[in-house]
């Protein structure tokens, strides 16, 4: 880093903090209302601080790493589901959800189970996402973003271990959550989180450029091959729509084991309803709105956001791999943890060979073929074999792949050949870092709330003060990032098989049942309390036994099973074992829970909208 980058990044970092710590340092959390100014930032956040913060917890290193990576490898647009489909489940959750969690005064989701069902229910849900924030998404998120932060440290010469940076980012966010509660996240987010659209757009806007500066014969198209044929009269825009058109589409075959288009049906609906409807750390900035109109005004901007996303991550991920793809392999070759997968991958290929009834297909990359040319022929004629063995049964295919390019590393290789020092480089990493460290600050934030309020002033001291309850949150604030930190830097172990599969995998453990279990007991109120508890006991017995018994199956594809599952055993259940009477949401807040018309409109404007991306690149 140059001198001006090296105080633009520790400027931006130290304000962000001062921020957060000055906005919440008049809260008072030893009134009566100490709990909710602390815990809630006292219900009064506004909706553009509502519509930051969303985007700002929700956006950290796996999706400016894993996005724009998933990007530059075979997926393509197709990641950016995970987006748009989002900002059509916000606008849902803004007018389905939102008016019962205000009008029952809740301080967390699990609280809102017990207005339904029972405390048990309550309890259950609590424990449950405890495991998940501080198990997967604490742990995860520090891992990841402590990936990001050493790649993006060493690109201005600074080399610090995995350890290290964990510890740093989680004692940072620690740090201002444990002060100031949620308003302080909610004030650092602004900034982080403006911050970071802007980055995302200046490093999509100098790939662009940069792209089209780029003579065809040292650019490769989406398969790796070299685009001689392109002219240097061919302008930007249209040079990255003919090296990706084969990219720019959102459907994927139903064998695909990641995003096949049978999950753009159901199955990605599911984690996406969960996430933005249901998870604490999400739903927290939510339940602290000054109104409701606030709230849904705030959930339908984020909701904005979340269309422009793919255009500064999942565009600039196609570019680097057009660019850059030669260093991608270099890196891949020399990484050992490819190299030990791909030992493993060629082991199994080479029992599946052998198998005239093999269903494996071996999908490799081009860098993979450069670097094991002899192999190639032997790995085509298998696959050949391998479709015509599917096309004489039902049974999906098995995808293994064979890699020869580090397309995680397309973030890194774009800031550090594009971005240039002297300030910019230094703000671009600043925003970065700071996207990662507000995602922790949300998730801290999140599961101190969850133990305090149902856990400790639920069973553990009922008639606790408004101080201890503040003070048992900061507490835990320290307890959980401790954890986190000492847990984050296992995750690097192959037997985990990556952050994205580790995090989507526990995910669905839980979130189907959770999502199942609010539907059901929104649509049905005469069902008894205990069919709750029975939905969120089910549910992870039922996916793990498909992931034990149908590996095959893609993760969201089982998440559709066992939420339809659950939903199917709850209602056998509760057609026999029924309430006297129906379940009333009771009134609990002095909040104005007037719905927004102008946030209704724009909403259905951002669905429709949405539709219109889809079909420009179905």
């Amino acid at each position: 880093m140059s001198i001006l980058d090296v105080v633009v990044f520790f400027g931006f970092i130290i304000g962000v903090i001062a921020l957060g710590v000055f906005k919440s340092k008049n809260e008072n959390t030893q009134g009566d209302e100490g709990a909710s100014e602390y815990f809630l930032a006292g219900r009064g956040l506004t909706w553009w601080l509502i519509g930051i913060s969303l985007i700002a917890a929700n956006i950290s290193a796996e999706q400016f790493v894993g996005m724009s990576g998933s990007a530059a490898d075979y997926l393509g647009l197709a990641i950016a589901s995970y987006e748009w489909m989002a900002a059509v489940t916000l606008v849902v959750v803004a007018f389905a959800f939102l008016p019962y969690f205000l009008k029952t005064g809740i301080f967390t989701i699990p609280q809102f189970l017990e207005n339904r069902y029972n405390h048990w229910a309550r309890s259950m849900m609590a424990i449950f996402m405890l495991i998940i924030l501080i198990f997967v998404s604490l742990s995860g998120v520090i891992y990841a973003g402590s990936l990001t932060m050493m790649d993006l440290l060493h690109q201005s010469g600074i080399i610090i271990n995995l350890t290290t940076c964990c510890w740093i980012m989680g004692l940072i966010a620690a740090a201002y959550v444990a002060f100031g509660g949620l308003k302080a996240c909610a004030w650092a987010d602004l900034i982080q989180g403006s911050a970071l659209v802007i980055a995302g757009g200046i490093i999509c806007y100098l790939a662009l450029k940069h792209l089209g500066l780029t003579p065809g014969s040292e650019l490769v198209d989406a398969t790796g091959t070299i685009a001689a044929s392109i002219g240097d009269d061919v302008g930007a825009v249209e040079k990255f729509r003919i090296l990706n058109d084969s990219k720019l589409h959102m459907v994927l075959p139903k064998s695909d084991l990641n995003i096949p288009w049978t999950a753009l049906v159901v199955g990605l609906w599911i984690p996406n309803f969960y996430y933005w409807g249901l998870n604490q750390y999400i739903t927290q900035r939510v339940l602290g709105s000054a109104s409701l109109k606030d709230g849904q005004k705030g959930i339908v901007f984020a909701a904005a956001l979340k269309l422009v996303i793919p255009f500064v991550i999942v565009f600039p991920g196609l570019m680097a791999f057009n660019m850059f793809s030669t260093e991608m392999a270099d890196i891949a070759a020399n990484d050992p943890s490819i190299v030990m997968q791909n030992d493993k991958t060629l082991a199994t290929f080479e029992v599946e060979k052998a198998n005239s009834e093999s269903l494996t297909f071996f999908k490799y990359d081009q860098g993979w073929a450069g670097h094991n040319a002899g192999k190639v022929p032997e790995v085509d004629a298998h696959n050949a074999a391998v479709t015509a063995n599917a096309s004489n049964t039902d049974s999906p295919l098995l995808e293994q792949k064979l890699v020869g390019y580090k397309t995680d590393s397309a973030l890194g290789l774009l800031i550090g050949n594009l971005v240039p020092k002297g300030g910019l480089f230094g703000f671009i990493i600043a925003a970065l870092i700071g996207a990662i460290i507000s995602s922790l600050a949300a998730i801290l934030n999140a599961a101190s709330t969850i133990f305090t309020m149902d856990i400790y002033g639920r069973y553990i001291s009922r008639d606790a003060a408004q101080k201890t309850l503040v003070t048992v949150g900061r507490i835990c604030v320290g307890v959980f990032v401790v954890i986190g930190c000492v847990v984050s830097p296992q995750l690097a172990n192959p037997k985990f098989g990556g952050i994205f599969k580790y995090i989507q995998e526990f995910q669905g453990y839980i979130s189907p049942g959770i999502l199942a279990v609010f539907i059901f007991g929104l649509l049905n109120r005469r069902a008894h309390g205990m069919t709750g508890v029975i939905g969120l006991i089910v549910n992870p017995v039922i996916y793990g036994f498909l992931a034990r018994f149908r590996p095959d199956i893609a993760f969201l594809d089982r998440m559709a099973i066992c939420l339809f599952s659950v939903l199917i055993i709850m209602g056998i259940i509760g057609a026999f074992w029924k309430l006297p009477k129906k379940v009333e949401f009771k009134s609990n807040t002095d909040l104005n829970l007037e719905s927004s018309r102008p946030a209704l409109i724009s909403g259905i404007g951002v669905v429709i909208l949405t539709l219109v991306l889809y079909g420009i690149f179905w």
